[in-house]
C-alpha cells in the first residue's frame, strides 16, 4: 500500500490541472463595438430565417416540382414508345414534334439492343431513373453525361431501341434561381439599410464618449449636440450638465486657492523680512529655515489642489522638455541626470503641468539616490518616458499606497528626507488628466522605476 500512495498523487493533479484548463466563451468570438454587436443581432436573425425558407423550399417545393417534370417527361417518353408499338418511327416522330410539342428528337432503330454504358452515379441520374422508371415499363437507360444540356433516354422496345433526346431545361424551372435572387437581394437590401440606421444611431454616442474623453483630459470642450434616441438625449442631457457642475467647482476652487496663496505668502514674507532684521541672534537660522519649510509646505499644498489650471495643451517637444528639467536639477551639482530620446515626440500637451510632474519624479529619484536615468520613445499610439534611480526602491506592496495623498513610507524610503507626500500623487494626477497611466517597477539600475505613458 505504502508503493500505491505516490502514484494516486501525480493522478490527483492531473484531474485538477485538466480542470483549471480555460474554457472557450461566445464572448471572445462577439464584436468588440456597440456598431458591430448590434449588427450581429439583426443579421442573425435574417440569416436564420433565409437558411429556413431555402430548407424547406428545396425540401419540399424544389423536390415536388422537379418530381412532378420528371413524370411529365417519364409520361411523354412512355406515350412514344406506345405510338412506335402501334404508328411506327414516322408516327412517333410526328406525334414528338408537331402535336403533342414535347420538344423531343426521337429516332427508332430497329432490331437493335439497348447496351448499358456505365452510369455516372450522381444524384440527379439517380432521381432520374428512379421517377421515370415509374411511367416507362420497358428496360431502358439514361445518359445525362454525353451531351451537355440535354438528356438521352434509351428504351428497349419489341423489334428495336428507342432514342429520345430531351432538353435539360425540362426538367428545371427558373424558380429556383428567382427565389435565390430575391431572398439574397432582399437580405442585401436590408443589411445595407440596416448598416446605414446603426451608423446614423450611434453618431451622438460616439461624440458623447469623445467629448466625456476630452473633458476627462481637461482638453478643450467638444461640441456636443442633444440628440439621438431618448436614452441617447438623456445621457448627453445628463453629461452637459455634470460638466458644467465641475467646471463650476474649479472655478470656484481655483478662486478660493488664489486668496489662500495670497493670505498665507503675506505673512510668511513678513516673517522673512523680520528675521533678516533681526541679524545673527540665537535662533534666527533656526526660524528662517523652519519659515522656508513652510513656505515651501504650502506651495506643494497649493500646487497639489491646484491641479492644472486653465493651462490648454499646446504641442510640446518631450524631448526639449526633458532636458530642460534635466539641465535645471543638474544645477548645482555633478550631472545627475540622463536623458535619452528617440522618435519624433512632439504631442499636445500642457507643459507647465508636465514639466512639474517630470520635475517631481527626478526629485523624488535623486532626493534618495545619486543618478536619474530618464528615457522616452515613441510608440504606435502612446509616448513612453521611463525615470530610473539608482536608490533602495519600493517594495511592491506599497508601489500603490505611495500615490495616495500625503502617504509616506516608513521603511523604504527615510521620511526625515522625504516631502509631505504629493510628489508622485500630483505625478500621477497630471498624468491621467492627460489620459495616459503611471506605474512603479524595478529599475535596471537596482532602484525604482516610474514609467508613464501618454497618448499620442
Amino acid at each position: 500500500m505504502a508503493d500505491e500512495a505516490p502514484t494516486t498523487r501525480p493522478r490527483n493533479k492531473d484531474i485538477r490541472e485538466h480542470r483549471t484548463v480555460p474554457r472557450m466563451s461566445l464572448r471572445q468570438w462577439l464584436p468588440h463595438t456597440l456598431f458591430g454587436r448590434a449588427l450581429v443581432i439583426i443579421a442573425t436573425p435574417l440569416l436564420l430565417v433565409q437558411v429556413v425558407s431555402a430548407y424547406v423550399f428545396f425540401a419540399h417545393h424544389w423536390d415536388r416540382v422537379s418530381r412532378r417534370l420528371a413524370l411529365g417527361l417519364g409520361g411523354d417518353i412512355a406515350a412514344l414508345a406506345e405510338n412506335i408499338e402501334i404508328y411506327r418511327e414516322d408516327r412517333a416522330h410526328f406525334l414528338s414534334s408537331a402535336k403533342l410539342h414535347m420538344n423531343l428528337t426521337g429516332q427508332f432503330t430497329a432490331n437493335a439492343e439497348l447496351v448499358q454504358p456505365p452510369l455516372r452515379g450522381t444524384l440527379f441520374e439517380r432521381d432520374l431513373v428512379r421517377i421515370i422508371g415509374e411511367r416507362v415499363r420497358q428496360p431502358f437507360h439514361v445518359d445525362t453525361g454525353s451531351a451537355p444540356g440535354w438528356v438521352t433516354v434509351r428504351v428497349q422496345l419489341s423489334d428495336g431501341v428507342l432514342t429520345v433526346v430531351a432538353p435539360e431545361k425540362r426538367l428545371f424551372t427558373s424558380t429556383t434561381y428567382v427565389f435565390v435572387m430575391w431572398t439574397v437581394g432582399v437580405s442585401i437590401i436590408l443589411l445595407g439599410i440596416a448598416i446605414v440606421f446603426l451608423r446614423n444611431q450611434l453618431k451622438p454616442i460616439n461624440q458623447l464618449a469623445a467629448a466625456a474623453e476630452s473633458f476627462g483630459m481637461r482638453r478643450q470642450d467638444v461640441p456636443l449636440k442633444i440628440r439621438g434616441a431618448t436614452e441617447v438625449r438623456q445621457a448627453t442631457k445628463a453629461f452637459l450638465e455634470m460638466r458644467d457642475r465641475i467646471q463650476r467647482q474649479i472655478t470656484q476652487r481655483t478662486a478660493m486657492l488664489a486668496g489662500v496663496s495670497h493670505d498665507l505668502r503675506t505673512p510668511l514674507t513678513r516673517m522673512k523680512l523680520q528675521l533678516a532684521m533681526l541679524g545673527d541672534i540665537d535662533g534666527a537660522a533656526e526660524l528662517a529655515a523652519d519659515v522656508t519649510d513652510m513656505e515651501e509646505t504650502v506651495e506643494e499644498y497649493l500646487s497639489f489642489a491646484r491641479g492644472e489650471g486653465q493651462e490648454s495643451p499646446v504641442p510640446t517637444d518631450l524631448n526639449v522638455l526633458l532636458r530642460d528639467v534635466a539641465a535645471s536639477s543638474n544645477a548645482g551639482r555633478e550631472t545627475a541626470v540622463a536623458v535619452t530620446t528617440k522618435g519624433d515626440l512632439v504631442i499636445p500637451v500642457r507643459p507647465n503641468a508636465l514639466k512639474r510632474c517630470f520635475t517631481n519624479l527626478i526629485d523624488n529619484g535623486l532626493r534618495h539616490g545619486q543618478r536619474v536615468k530618464v528615457g522616452a520613445r515613441r510608440l504606435a499610439k502612446t509616448v513612453e518616458i521611463t525615470f530610473d534611480d539608482d536608490g533602495p526602491g519600493i517594495a511592491k506592496s506599497e508601489r500603490e499606497a505611495v500615490f495616495r495623498p500625503f502617504h509616506r513610507l516608513d521603511q523604504s524610503r527615510n521620511p526625515e528626507t522625504g516631502g509631505v507626500g504629493l510628489g508622485l500623487t500630483i505625478a500621477r494626477d497630471v498624468v491621467r488628466g492627460h489620459g495616459g497611466e503611471i506605474h512603479l517597477d524595478d529599475a535596471p539600475l537596482g532602484g525604482l522605476r516610474a514609467s508613464l505613458r501618454l497618448p499620442v
